[in-house]
């Protein structure tokens, strides 16, 4: 790339281009070289923006969370409306058939990730755990409104269909699964409730 060449939201292609890289080569494939290359900005780019690699990740995890953000509200908004199992279905689909699965992974993957994620994300995995509090809350207002029994346990089936729909989307390399076998999965937990 020139010098002196105006880049518009150097972030976000930065962001965008990790994306493309965990997707298409998962966290062993996204180091620092790869996402400058595959946005098209010279090496040090990324350094000039960020303090070092893994604050970039850091970074770059919690934008993904934060977009989760309107999904959640929707989700929320859906309260009262379809059929629970769909909606809690087609919003795990929404958020594993993402680059989810690979944040995940890639969480996992890095050490010096994890640590630098405690500073502002106490506990778990971010994407996990936020996908957690999305279907709690969704769950809580499917049971005021008498939707699920009263007495279920809205937190623990929460985390027992993130659990879930985890094992069903984490080979990112193997064919996604099917909307029905998400609904299956989905069915058999709210059954517990």
């Amino acid at each position: 790339m020139p010098t002196g060449v105006a880049l518009r939201d150097v972030r976000e292609q930065l962001f965008d281009a990790a994306d493309r890289i965990l997707l298409r080569a998962g966290p062993s494939g996204l180091t620092s070289r790869a996402v400058t290359t595959e946005a098209g900005v010279a090496k040090g780019v990324l350094h000039r923006h960020f303090e070092d690699f893994d604050a970039f990740l850091a970074d770059f995890v919690l934008d993904r969370v934060d977009r989760m953000d309107a999904r959640a509200a929707a989700l929320r908004d859906a309260a009262g409306t379809g059929e629970v199992a769909d909606n809690v279905a087609d919003a795990l689909a929404a958020v594993f058939g993402s680059v989810a699965v690979s944040i995940v992974a890639l969480v996992t993957f890095r050490d010096e990730l994890r640590a630098r994620l405690r500073e502002s994300w106490p506990a778990g995995v971010p994407v996990l755990t936020d996908l957690a509090v999305m279907l709690d809350r969704y769950l809580s207002a499917e049971r005021d409104l008498g939707r699920l029994p009263g007495s279920a346990d809205v937190s623990t089936l929460a985390a027992m269909l993130v659990g879930s729909a985890h094992l069903l989307y984490a080979d990112r390399t193997g064919p996604a699964p099917t909307p029905d076998a998400v609904r299956r999965v989905v069915a058999a937990v709210l059954a517990r409730a």
